[in-house]
């Protein structure tokens, strides 16, 4: 029973289910404005459409997110919830959205984006408003409303509207410090701070903050520089130059007084005193400085001295004396107000360089040496101020001795179309000296020397037309006249050029015969060594010296002699030079030509005779039977002759018939004979037939 009512239950439950079916349409997001000022508000609203299959109370929670982070959350029976955020800051800015949760169903809204323009003013604070000179002002500007990172900009307000700024980013607080130096003058700082802050999209600068006043206490005050001296100092005037500063507290400072960066006086007291006898290096700007830890104060006073007499002047005779001559030298003052006569001259000689006193008196005169040669100076001096002339350098010239000419590898011999050293130099003389090179009479080139060393010419040979004496002049400053040296002949060598090589007969010399080489050169200076070679031999057939540009070889040439072969020739100004390459060729003589010719014709007629005996042997050897049946027969015929040329009793018929057999008789004899030698002939020739 309580199953079944169990079942009915859940039967009930699953059919109100069934009715009560939603949707979520839309879920939207808004503000009043998507841009709203630092300080003031931001209303998020968040509204939710839903469809229901029939009336019905449904819970919904709405979770608000700003850049996909939660801010806020909130479940209700309503289809609108709000969201405020007060006072907006920077930091608020970003992209809102609101999503809806119910029964297990979710959905979003749109992103918002919402600016907040500007920031909060921030605010800056002194650690101390009281400081001295040499200190620092320590500050700490803040943004307590505000989220980092920051850039704070510390600024320190000067007169005519100038700032002083210093810059300092902070990552992780909202706020930060910086230092100023308290700087001679100040006496009361302003200071101000602002903030700026960087998103992805913009940035904004906060307001100024507060100004912050620091006051500055001076440690001593600046310093007072006075001159005590006539009202128109002029040279041989004392001068005392003083300088005072007023410590606040009894402190060690330091004052000191300075010209052109030149510390002239000083002391570690609040007074100090500079005093001299003035001249005109006395005039210029001095200056009077106090310190004290790092603070310094300065202060500047120009003194004009007036001039007692002008620089004296130095005249000489001739700046530039030949040896043995009059030297004279005059010492004067120019616009002396008083008589000049009361001043007192020296005329001083340098080197060494504090001067070496040659006279007492305004003027000097010697018979000039070599060794007088240097600076000369006059002092004047004047009511204890001493001046002295600008400088008037003296030179005694010795004349030049004949200078000496002569090659720098000492060969008299130059190769055309190569450099020619050579050097000039004499041995006496005041330097400078202007060294001349002549060629014949044609000037080449002049060379000055400033020590007494030799002038190098360089000279190049480019043709025989260039040949002449050369002669090098020397010359100074004194007034005798030029020296110049003997004569150098220098002898041009010419490299050979164009060697060639023939011959006579040009390519083919019989065996035996004799070939004439002959070799040239086209150019080139005597004596020509010449040398031929035959191809892939070191060692030369031929070698000779002459004074000729070509030369001639004999040779009676075998067989071995066939080949290429080449001229090589040379003088004391190159090395050897080839010649182009020369084809022999050795061929057998006529005497040679006409044996060789003698003996194949006896060979071939021992050949032929051979051949012909052979033919002959062979055609014999195939018929020795009809020979011999022949000679059987002739002698059977002279048998019956006989027997018919006798009676019954042995006794021979004379008479014609005895003649006619006799001739055959012969014959027959002949014939046997021959048939005979035949055989005897055949058997000797064919031991096969024996």
């Amino acid at each position: 029973m309580y199953l079944a009512l169990f079942v009915i239950l859940l039967h009930c439950a699953s059919l109100k289910a069934q009715d009560n079916v939603f949707t979520i349409n839309k879920v939207e997001l808004t503000v009043p404005s998507n841009k709203v000022n630092n300080g003031e508000s931001i209303q998020l609203t968040c509204t939710v459409d839903i469809s229901k299959s029939v009336s019905f109370q449904m819970q919904h929670t709405f979770l608000f997110y700003k850049d996909d982070r939660l801010l806020y959350n909130i479940t209700s029976l309503r289809v609108k919830e709000r969201y405020k955020i007060f006072p907006a800051r920077f930091a608020d800015s970003g992209n809102y959205k609101c999503t809806v949760e119910a029964n297990r169903k979710t959905k979003s809204s749109s992103d918002l984006e919402v600016q907040v323009k500007g920031l909060s003013q921030p605010k800056l604070t002194a650690l101390k408003t009281e400081v001295t000179e040499g200190d620092v002002v320590s500050l700490r500007c803040e943004e307590p409303d505000e989220k980092p990172p920051f850039i704070f900009v510390f600024s320190k307000l000067l007169p005519n509207e100038q700032q002083q700024v210093k810059r300092k980013q902070e990552l992780n607080t909202n706020f930060t410090t910086a230092e100023f130096p308290v700087e001679v003058g100040d006496l009361i700082l302003r200071f101000q701070c602002t903030a700026k802050v960087n998103s992805a999209v913009y940035s904004e600068t906060s307001e100024p903050s507060n100004v912050t006043l620091v006051t500055v206490v001076e440690q001593f005050s600046n310093p007072k520089l006075t001159v005590r001296s006539p009202r128109n100092i002029t040279e041989g005037d004392r001068i005392d130059i003083e300088c005072s500063t007023v410590v606040a507290q009894e402190r060690p400072i330091e004052i000191l007084i300075q010209k052109d960066k030149r510390i002239l006086s000083s002391a570690q007291k609040p007074r100090v005193t500079y005093s001299a006898i003035a001249t005109m290096e006395n005039n210029g700007n001095y200056t009077c400085k106090v310190e004290l830890g790092s603070v310094s104060k300065t202060s500047s006073l120009n003194v004009v001295v007036a001039e007692l007499f002008a620089k004296p002047i130095l005249t000489s005779s001739s700046t530039e004396v030949d040896e043995n001559e009059s030297l004279s030298l005059w010492c004067h003052i120019n616009d002396y107000i008083n008589d000049s006569s009361k001043a007192n001259f020296s005329i001083i000689k340098r080197p060494p360089e504090n001067g070496t006193l040659l006279k007492t008196s305004s003027n000097f005169t010697i018979k000039a040496q070599v060794n007088d040669s240097g600076s000369y100076v006059c002092r004047a001096k004047i009511k204890g101020i001493t001046k002295e002339s600008d400088p008037v350098r003296i030179t005694v010239y010795a004349p030049v001795s004949n200078p000496d000419l002569s090659v720098d590898n000492s060969f008299t011999e130059v190769v055309l179309g190569k450099t020619l050293l050579l050097r000039c130099q004499s041995m006496f003389g005041t330097p400078p000296i202007n060294y001349t090179l002549f060629r014949g009479n044609r000037r080449i080139h002049t060379i000055t020397v400033f020590n007494n060393t030799y002038a190098e010419f360089k000279d190049i040979q480019t043709k025989f037309d260039d040949l002449g004496e050369y002669i090098c002049e020397a010359s100074n400053c004194h007034s005798h006249a030029k020296r110049r040296s003997q004569g150098l002949n220098i002898t041009v060598i010419a490299p050979v050029r164009n060697v060639s090589l023939g011959s006579y007969p040009p390519a083919e010399v019989e065996n035996g015969e004799e070939i004439v080489f002959f070799c040239s050169v086209s150019e080139g200076s005597l004596p020509v060594n010449f040398s031929i070679f035959k191809q892939n031999e070191q060692t030369p057939f031929f070698y000779e010296s002459k004074m000729e540009t070509k030369v001639l070889w004999r040779k009676i040439l075998t067989k071995q002699d066939t080949g290429k072969y080449f001229c090589e020739a040379s003088n004391r100004a190159s090395r050897a030079v080839r010649s182009n390459l020369l084809n022999v060729k050795v061929i057998l003589a006529s005497w040679q030509k006409g044996l060789i010719a003698a003996i194949v014709l006896v060979l071939i007629a021992l050949a032929a005779c051979g051949f012909w005996w052979y033919l002959r042997k062979k055609e014999k050897d195939k018929h020795p039977t009809m020979e011999m049946s022949g000679s059987t027969a002739a002698m059977n015929s002279t048998n019956q002759k006989l027997v018919s040329g006798q009676n019954n009793d042995g006794e021979f018929y004379s008479g014609s018939a005895y003649i006619e057999d006799g001739e055959n008789h012969v014959k027959a004899t002949d014939e046997n004979k021959d048939s005979g030698e035949h055989r005897h002939s055949r058997i000797e020739g064919s031991p096969d037939s024996t």
